[in-house]
């Protein structure tokens, strides 16, 4: 995500719905036909089956039915750790527990942001944690990429790719930069779009992240929409690299973000002159000019429109945080910028990023009218971010990267629609999930002194008839408080020290299956039994 750029009142164009009106006939690409419509009975459950396509405003999977993609951020790719954040969190936060977890309160897509520096040859995936990630180790990012994808299409999930910046470095307006080329960020692309051809889990490329003003008027130097500079004009961008993935991967979606001003310019505030004055609303969230100026691919039903949305917390002047009739005129804010393109069946909408830490009162309206503004109108979304790191807006786990912040879970619950796997990976849906029925037992056994220096082998068994996620170990000695809790890399307290060695696989266990990892410390307490305990 990226900070607001909003200086001038918000107003709505006097010409808007004639224009729009016109484009919904006129837009190439935009509004086609052939596709058969779903039958009024098909259920929008999980994600699908197959690959996705678009009809009207609709995301449709290869039998018609419709689908409503209800996911949520994982960042971390596009920074210089080249991998997904929280990979340096304990257990059960493992790579695939913290996925597990996001399937299992509902999240049916998986956005993840990335950069170029991450796909090169030499790219290191840094901070992961090899006491809880060990198959991670030494891994290339590609690598731990396609471990994601796999275990997120296990679980029902789809995912959507997200170039969020040039390279690691930040940040920019335009989605080029003199060090990184437009051709290079098509070539990364194409590479992914290639690597991933066939695989269902993998759904769409959301093709640049929250492209946005830069100059003041009438000297833009940012992102364009329409404006017809090929240097800027982010629309024309959008059609060249789009198109591009098409041609060697016609199966994906093309989500295309909008611009923050549709000149590319920030209001010059001091040349008293209106004429150059633009509206503005968030990076990547402006998508007004759309319906005079669609987006055109060569395959049809595959674009979606991709905007952006954020709270008072963020930035508080939006000039429609100040209205006397916050919130109830969001919604004719959201029409005007993006809304309507959904609306008027023109195309599908996904609002891709959307947050807060609701240290704001009013955020919490502003969030609860955004997530029934987008279930009214059946509009897809994914959530900014499960990362509790992300600064402007925490995240949806605490910094254990695993106990749920409630307070925004109990926003967003009730409007997920939660992924039902098939257990092939593909992200295909069939019947219901099958309710969890593990259960763990944990033994031990002392290999050296105790009390004092000791050193101990520790059994876990999945004793249940289906996989088991999370599990945790308690180790307790003589009645004391708990020392060791499931494979905290250390733990000190009351002259006890505990570390525990790698275990040898991750926190899931398949049914039958068990693990053996070793601890070793010292300890100072009252002599007697250890105590070893597993909680499913």
């Amino acid at each position: 995500m990226a900070p607001a750029r909003s200086i001038r009142q918000f107003h709505r164009a006097a010409t808007a719905a004639v224009l729009r009106a016109l484009a919904v006939f006129v837009a190439a690409g935009l509004f086609v036909l052939g596709l058969p419509s779903a039958p009024a009975s098909a259920q929008t459950q999980g994600t699908g089956t197959g690959f996705l396509s678009t009809d009207g405003s609709r995301i449709v999977d290869e039998t018609g039915a419709e689908v409503r993609l209800t996911g949520i951020n994982w960042f971390g790719m596009e920074t210089d750790n080249h991998t997904f954040h929280g990979l340096w969190a304990n257990a059960p936060a493992t790579w695939s527990g913290q996925l597990d977890r996001m399937a299992e309160l509902g999240f049916n897509t998986l956005r993840i942001p990335y950069t170029g520096d991450s796909l090169r040859p030499d790219a290191e995936a840094t901070s992961v944690n090899d006491y809880t990630n060990p198959d991670l180790v030494g891994l290339h990012p590609l690598e731990i990429l396609d471990k994601v994808i796999d275990h997120a299409g296990d679980l029902g999930m789809r995912v959507i790719l997200d170039r969020h910046r040039p390279s690691a470095a930040g940040q920019t307006a335009l989605w080029y930069t003199p060090q990184v080329s437009e051709q290079s960020i098509i070539d990364d692309w194409t590479m992914l779009a290639e690597r991933y051809a066939g695989n269902p889990t993998v759904i769409g490329a959301d093709l640049f992240n929250e492209p946005h003003a830069e100059g003041t008027l009438p000297n833009a130097t940012g992102s364009c929409w329409g404006c017809g500079v090929q240097s800027r004009d982010w629309r024309l961008a959008a059609e060249r690299i789009g198109n591009a993935i098409l041609d060697v991967n016609p199966d994906w979606l093309i989500l295309v973000e909008g611009v923050s001003t549709v000149s590319g310019g920030l209001t010059n505030q001091w040349d008293n002159d209106p004429a150059t004055d633009d509206e503005s609303t968030w990076w990547g969230g402006n998508l007004s000019a759309a319906f005079a100026n669609p987006v055109r691919l060569d395959v049809p039903h595959k674009l979606v429109y991709s905007a952006h949305d954020y709270a008072i917390s963020v930035y508080d002047r939006q000039p429609w945080f100040e209205d006397p009739d916050f919130p109830n005129n969001l919604p004719e804010v959201w029409d005007h910028f993006w809304g309507d393109l959904h609306k008027q069946d023109v195309a599908p909408v996904l609002v891709g990023e959307f947050g807060s830490t609701l240290a704001n009162p009013l955020d919490t309206q502003w969030l609860n009218a955004l997530m029934d503004y987008m279930t009214d109108n059946g509009m897809s979304f994914t959530f900014w971010a499960w990362n509790p790191n992300s600064g402007d807006t925490g995240g949806l786990v605490d910094n254990d990267w695993w106990t749920v912040n409630q307070t925004k879970y109990n926003i967003l619950e009730p409007h997920l629609n939660p992924p039902v796997p098939d257990g092939n990976g593909s992200g295909e849906t069939t019947s219901p999930p099958t309710q969890p029925t593990g259960a763990c037992t944990a033994a031990y056994a002392i290999t050296g002194g105790w009390p004092g220096n000791f050193q101990a082998n520790v059994t876990v068994k999945n004793t249940g008839s289906t996989s088991l996620n999370g599990w945790t170990v308690k180790w307790t000695y003589a009645g004391d408080e708990t020392i060791y809790n499931s494979w905290s890399t250390q733990l000190t307290q009351s002259g006890k020290t505990v570390t525990a060695k790698a275990p040898a696989s991750n926190a899931t266990l398949a049914a039958g299956q068990q693990t053996t990892f070793g601890l070793q410390g010292t300890y100072t307490g009252t002599a007697g039994t250890p105590q070893l305990t597993c909680t499913a």
